[in-house]
């Protein structure tokens, strides 16, 4: 088994917190159940996904808020914000309460991109604006310089204000994003599939999230193989801290789905081995116009998921990860997944749990 090069030093969960239209509250329940467990279990960090018009998590920031005060010690992370649907200067505002409420201990992920549909949600989401909206990197931009304390006004200062009682009352205006949390411009992350992202998150000082999707960029005849995830999303790390000025130090986190099946029942394992076995087929060659590669779920016993991960060409270079828990799982499928991770795999990939 090729040793790792980096040993794992943080451990991480990702959730969709999936819900019941009928019944939304018991499944936002679960999630925060779930990051408890975590917490309890050691993990480093917790990761919540985001999506909109869809039964999962819309508003992950408002879930971490409600998280931050049922934990203490772990990690609290966005994987991922997609920027198209947010306003940068509100979203700063809200990062930065949560942070402060969480002690300092926000991850916020984002990305850049058209809102999913957009066509159809245009009229809804920017009614006035849609055709003048940018959903570039330049979004991004605005929100790590509000973040990170830069004015986001040319005013700042005292203003005299006459009460309902008319009795002088004193306003001060600042002239950057309030509250400032110290240190979260530090912790804010892109979550990129390409080297021009991968490459743009360096260059912009962010830390970088990879998952399970990667583009098969270059011409489709480049090669007469089929294009290997692995070394993809290899080369997505290292070109990101090519241009980050950390250098071998800038943070990356992985987060491909790793099902262990150490405690699981055998209804459990039929059920996770044919999960994998119906998403296997998309693994074979990159899909869409986008090119889009995506790696194959592992699923095993923790001794057999490490040792694939070992045998990683992109794990070997990160000594941190978030593993993606399935959709539609159930909340007892994500408590024994959980516990074998930090139970069996976590150890067996040299990781030793937070308390």
């Amino acid at each position: 088994m090729p040793p790792t090069s980096r040993p794992l030093r943080k451990l991480g969960f990702l959730t969709i917190g999936l819900f019941d239209e009928a019944d939304p509250h018991r499944g936002h329940e679960s999630t925060l159940e779930i990051i408890e467990l975590g917490e309890r279990l050691g993990f480093d960090s917790a990761w919540l996904r985001q999506r909109h018009l869809q039964f999962g998590i819309s508003s992950p920031v408002a879930v971490l808020a409600a998280a931050s005060q049922r934990t203490s010690r772990i990690e609290l992370g966005t994987a991922v914000i997609p920027l198209g649907w947010e306003n940068p200067l509100r979203l700063a505002e809200d990062l930065a309460t949560v942070d402060l409420l969480s002690g300092g201990r926000l991850n916020p992920g984002v990305s850049v991109g058209p809102p999913m549909h957009y066509d159809r949600v245009r009229e809804a989401l920017y009614p006035d604006t849609a055709d003048a909206e940018d959903f570039g990197y330049e979004r991004v931009r605005r929100l790590l310089d509000l973040v990170r304390g830069k004015p986001a006004t040319d005013f700042s200062g005292v203003e005299g204000v006459e009460a309902a009682r008319r009795q002088p009352q004193i306003e001060y205006s600042s002239d950057r994003v309030q509250p400032h949390s110290p240190g979260l411009g530090s912790r804010m992350w892109y979550g990129g599939g390409s080297l021009s992202s991968a490459r743009w998150a360096g260059e912009h000082g962010m830390n970088f999230l990879t998952s399970s999707v990667v583009k098969a960029e270059g011409p489709e005849d480049a090669a007469s193989t089929a294009p290997d995830f692995a070394e993809i999303q290899r080369s997505h790390i290292r070109a990101f801290r090519s241009r980050h000025p950390d250098g071998e130090n800038a943070r990356v986190s992985q987060g491909l789905v790793v099902i262990p099946t150490d405690s699981a029942t055998p209804e459990q394992r039929a059920r996770y081995e044919e999960y994998a076995a119906e998403r296997t087929p998309r693994t074979a060659s990159p899909q869409g116009p986008a090119r889009l590669l995506f790696a194959p779920d592992l699923v095993g016993t923790s001794a057999e998921i490490a040792e694939r991960l070992h045998a990683h060409a992109a794990f070997r270079e990160v000594d941190e990860v978030a593993f993606a828990l399935p959709f539609t799982f159930e909340h007892e499928d994500y408590v024994q997944i959980l516990t074998d991770i930090a139970t069996g795999l976590g150890p067996a990939l040299g990781w030793h749990p937070a308390r």
